[in-house]
């Protein structure tokens, strides 16, 4: 881990957790929705803002290990404040089912975390006949802050406090298509690729964060937008690779080195709790981060006529 231990001006480095960088911070009151929270970074980040004192909102596909992650986030911190709500970011209609349960809870919401997401599986559609990486990791997520935007404009006018949008993305968005965004060819089976793919859904949430972020300081709400880099997680090694088996030699020994070098599931939360709930991060916006400081995304990730594109491109596909 001495690869990642060097800090920034934050303080903080590639190898801090996710409980080390929200330490001492007080954030009962918030409300915080997490995509992808039954698994990974996603329940880690889940349980760390629980115990910070956010009410957690966990939307999950799998209902069954959502209210496991609840059970055993609430079995070890007793004042925790988690529910779980199923959503399935590949379909828009249980995008625009969650959203429409969620906004008539009358819960608030200040905290928007975008983290669901699959890695290069073979191509595929979503249930909307979208290509699945690109339906799941930015579409669906793309259709819910939409959706969840008036009660986030509410929320942070009525408590004065400001709203954080956060978009979990990946240093890959730096290795998308050589046209950065397929806009003709979203569902080109013959011209997939399929960590190519994974890039442009991941550039996609780059450029969504910067959309959002011109949009509301053209509107003058008081909500952020940022997009990440968790880091390369062990365990999400091999997930859509079968061409090595479980128990090939070969296999066994790269996931092994991998985790000696690799971040943990509490390192890899660690820059979107960050993000999310570090005083250092306020009025921070349009800004990408990565090992719980700031960084830079790719110069097509900064393009605001290709975010604009991608904004209308996509406003058109969901409706």
């Amino acid at each position: 881990m001495w690869l990642f231990n060097r800090k920034g001006s934050s303080g903080f480095s590639s190898s801090s957790t996710a409980e080390e960088v929200t330490h001492g911070v007080d954030a009962s009151g918030l409300t915080a929705i997490v995509t992808g929270a039954s698994s990974g970074i996603g329940t880690e980040t889940a349980r760390v803002l629980a115990l910070r004192g956010v009410h957690v909102i966990m939307g999950v596909r799998n209902m069954a290990a959502g209210r496991d992650v609840k059970e055993a986030i609430v079995k070890e911190i007793p004042s925790a404040k988690v529910d779980a709500m199923e959503l399935d970011l590949s379909s828009l209609a249980s995008v625009r089912n969650f959203a429409s349960d969620f906004n008539s809870s009358g819960h608030p919401l200040n905290l928007l975390i975008n983290n669901a997401g699959i890695m290069a599986p073979p191509f595929m559609h979503s249930k909307d006949n979208m290509e699945l990486q690109f339906a799941t990791n930015y579409l669906g997520h793309f259709l819910l802050a939409n959706l969840l935007l008036d009660t986030m404009k509410k929320t942070a006018h009525e408590s004065n406090r400001e709203g954080r949008i956060i978009n979990v993305s990946s240093m890959f968005h730096r290795y998308p298509y050589p046209e950065g965004i397929r806009f003709d060819k979203i569902n080109d089976q013959s011209g997939y690729k399929k960590f190519q793919a994974y890039g442009q859904s991941k550039l996609a949430n780059v450029l969504h964060a910067n959309e959002l972020m011109r949009r509301f300081k053209e509107d003058g709400v008081n909500i952020t937008a940022n997009s990440l880099h968790p880091g390369v997680i062990a365990t999400n090694l091999f997930r859509h690779n079968t061409s090595l088996a479980d128990d090939n030699p070969i296999r066994v020994f790269l996931e092994s080195a991998a985790r000696l070098v690799l971040k943990n599931v509490q390192q890899g939360a660690a820059t979107t709790c960050y993000v999310a709930l570090n005083p250092q991060v306020k009025g921070v916006s349009g800004e990408y981060f990565s090992g719980c400081n700031l960084a830079k995304a790719s110069s097509m990730a900064k393009d605001a006529e290709l975010a604009k594109k991608l904004w209308d491109f996509s406003m058109n596909l969901v409706e």
